[in-house]
């Protein structure tokens, strides 16, 4: 091209796409295009802190853009060594940025619904006392991660889903489903999740205000300041809503920090936040009492790092997670009023190096946890009982500990097509004995054709009781202190295609388990009792997405539509015959989901997302006699919408839950909300 001078001025041009289409630019050419620099661009994007479990805020590129060829698209997984997504062992699905903004949803709760294989159990709206499983099992049974970092409550899983972070803090949510104890922690028996904050480096200013059904409202903002060395995002958000049953009214206050640092030698990144959250809990524990309350606390801390240089990297790891719990089984009154405060201090390094045999990676991790209770552990003598804060005359008379020290190592293998990932994990807790028991695993990935892989997996873990799985005792529920660990086997087989607009995958799981923990009646007029038992499960689960856009073109509306479906039976080997089960065997048999993302007009766009479910199990009611009746779960079908409104600077959006104003019942006797709506806008400096 020349100028007006005459003389020849060259063009850069930058790609910011790679796509297979036909007409794409590189393609054309009809050759072999080696681009120099993706080598370096994926090895940055797949960076994984090695102790953090995995995963690095500080290098994951950012994950917008409609195509699924994007060089966003490489992800990191579950794994002590650093690997991307086209060399992982171990299929994971992605819920990524762009997923985030079309859901438009509030809480990661109701993000989590849109998984196939996770079961989201609400008390309460918009996240409030929420359980989450995968695969079938427990909310107990589940690994919480946030950017690497355990957040999991030894004092109960029903507290673990209290996330401190916003719907705007999230670059993507990692699940996986399947036994993960080697990378991801003894408590990963049936999966793990795990969120990666954003950490964008430049000057932002974000703020959030939303306005809807049932005097809900909040408002949040966040900011970001940093540049390629260093980089700060501090953000805080309210919500509160009168709620739409009797006594389900809450508020809920969030806090967060993180920060970073890189250079060539290493990398740092540190995180602090902060949840709040007070409700009422209007049968959340039993249907006998319709005016439960409850309050909770939350902090956690935590830092980690990783050299980058060397023939051996080193990742450190440090947290500290403090949970307060305050419940009262009626309101305003100190009846089976019950007080907790829970710590778990981790610490652990990791080291993972590359040979002429493969990758090796090697570590050990000590997590120490304790609780102090009104209810909760072994009883204290008066002088050793501590004042419960805030409370003069209310002291914790009852306290519990124990440590718990892993070991694992790992190696990996990549022979061309076929990738190997083995390893084992040794663990020894203090609540048990002294012996270390190991829990092996090995993951394959086959590349049979560029547009097809293979994948399938073998891997052992365990879970210890929690607290209150062990000790809790009301007029309702009787803990046992006799419970053992579970341990899991699993088998994993997946098929996954893609090739253009289309990409699909088949998985097929088989859980074994023994000592599987549940909370049980044996009768009608029984409490719910921890016991134990074996469980099989067989898991199926069918997933397909279409781009719509590199199908169709981009002049016409339709972006994209996905469809999941998931099958799940569970057969438990016991003689003993169960009138309720809580939790274990209140499982879902049938989920499918459905969505389709489509443009209204110009910068309107709309998403609409379609979930049918059919749980195992039921709840129990009281007639005017007194006398209880159990009554099954019926199938459910929920019909959400999300429609957006998009500015560079700001945008409007309205969210319409349960269109069809379906009444259903989710856990217990709870009644879940009919029609909701919510409206909100985002301004960005």
């Amino acid at each position: 091209m020349y100028n007006r001078k005459g003389t020849c001025r060259q063009e850069v041009i930058t790609f910011k796409r790679f796509t297979r289409a036909k007409n794409a630019v590189l393609r054309s050419l009809r050759k072999e295009i080696r681009i120099g620099c993706l080598s370096v661009a994926t090895l940055m994007t797949v960076h994984n802190n090695a102790l953090a479990t995995h995963s690095d805020s500080l290098q994951i590129a950012n994950m917008h853009g409609n195509g699924d060829n994007n060089l966003s698209e490489i992800v990191i997984s579950g794994s002590w060594i650093p690997v991307s997504l086209e060399e992982s062992a171990n299929k994971v699905e992605i819920l990524t940025r762009q997923d985030i903004e079309q859901a438009k949803v509030e809480t990661i709760n109701d993000l989590l619904k849109l998984c196939s294989s996770v079961d989201v159990r609400q008390r309460g709206s918009m996240g409030v006392q929420t359980d989450i499983g995968i695969g079938g099992g427990t909310f107990d049974q589940v690994s919480i991660l946030l950017n690497g970092i355990s957040i999991n409550n030894p004092h109960t899983g029903h507290l673990t889903a209290d996330f401190p972070v916003s719907m705007n803090d999230i670059e993507r949510i990692e699940i996986y489903d399947g036994a993960s104890a080697r990378y991801f922690g003894s408590q990963a028996l049936n999966g793990a999740i795990n969120i990666i904050t954003r950490q964008p480096s430049s000057k932002s200013l974000t703020m959030q205000a939303k306005a809807g059904s049932y005097g809900t409202a909040g408002m949040g903002i966040s900011g970001t300041l940093g540049n390629p060395t260093y980089k700060n995002l501090l953000s805080s958000d309210y919500l509160r809503t009168d709620g739409a049953t009797s006594n389900s009214d809450f508020q809920r206050l969030k806090a967060f920090y993180q920060g970073s640092y890189s250079d060539p030698f290493v990398d740092t990144e540190w995180q602090l936040g902060y949840s709040y959250q007070r409700y009422g809990a209007n049968t959340f524990y039993s249907a006998n009492y319709p005016n439960q309350w409850e309050r909770n606390n939350r902090i956690t801390a935590s830092f980690k790092g990783q050299t980058r240089r060397g023939k051996i990297r080193l990742a450190p790891r440090l947290s500290w997670v403090r949970s307060l719990d305050h419940f009262q089984l009626i309101r305003h009154t100190h009846t089976a009023e019950n007080f907790h405060r829970n710590d778990v201090l981790t610490a652990g390094l990791s080291a993972h190096t590359q040979w002429a045999l493969g990758r090796t990676a090697w570590g050990g991790e000590v997590r120490h946890e304790g609780i102090m209770s009104t209810n909760l552990g072994k009883p204290l003598d008066v002088s050793q009982q501590v004042h419960v804060e805030g409370h003069d005359n209310i002291f914790y008379s009852r306290r519990d500990t124990r440590t718990n020290i892993s070991f694992f190592a790992e190696h990996a293998l990549n022979l061309g097509p076929i990738s190997l990932l083995g390893g084992i994990m040794g663990n020894r807790n203090s609540a048990l004995n002294d012996h270390f028991y190991i829990y092996p695993g090995i993951d394959l990935r086959w590349r049979i054709h560029p547009d097809f892989k293979l994948y399938a997996g073998w891997n052992k873990s365990m879970r210890l009781p929690t607290f209150t799985d062990l000790y809790y005792k009301s007029p309702t529920q009787e803990g046992n202190i006799g419970l053992k660990p579970e341990k899991m086997s699993t088998f994993k087989l997946n098929g996954e295609y893609h090739h253009g607009w289309m990409r699909a995958n088949v998985q097929g799981i088989y859980r074994k388990g023994s000592n599987m923990i549940d909370w049980v009646m044996f009768n009608a007029n029984d409490i719910y009792h921890s016991t134990q038992f074996r469980l099989d499960n067989y898991e199926l689960t069918a997933q397909a997405k279409a781009d719509l856009e590199q199908l169709m073109g981009h002049g016409q509306p339709l972006r994209a539509l996905q469809a999941s479906y998931t099958y799940i039976y569970q057969k438990r080997h016991d003689d003993i015959e169960v009138y309720k089960s809580n939790y274990a065997l209140e499982y879902l048999r049938h989920k499918l989901n459905l969505s389709l993302h489509h443009r209204i007009w110009r910068q309107w766009d709309a998403t609409w997302y379609w979930i049918w479910q059919d749980r195992m199990g039921g709840y129990t009611t009281t007639d005017t006699q007194g006398n209880h009746k159990l009554k099954s779960y019926h199938p459910y079908s929920l019909l959400n919408l999300k429609v957006r409104w998009q500015q560079p600077k700001y945008e409007v959006y309205l969210s319409a839950e349960n269109l069809t104003n379906h009444t259903y019942y989710d856990f217990g006797s709870i009644p879940q909300p009919g029609f909701t709506f919510l409206i909100g806008g985002n301004w960005h400096f």
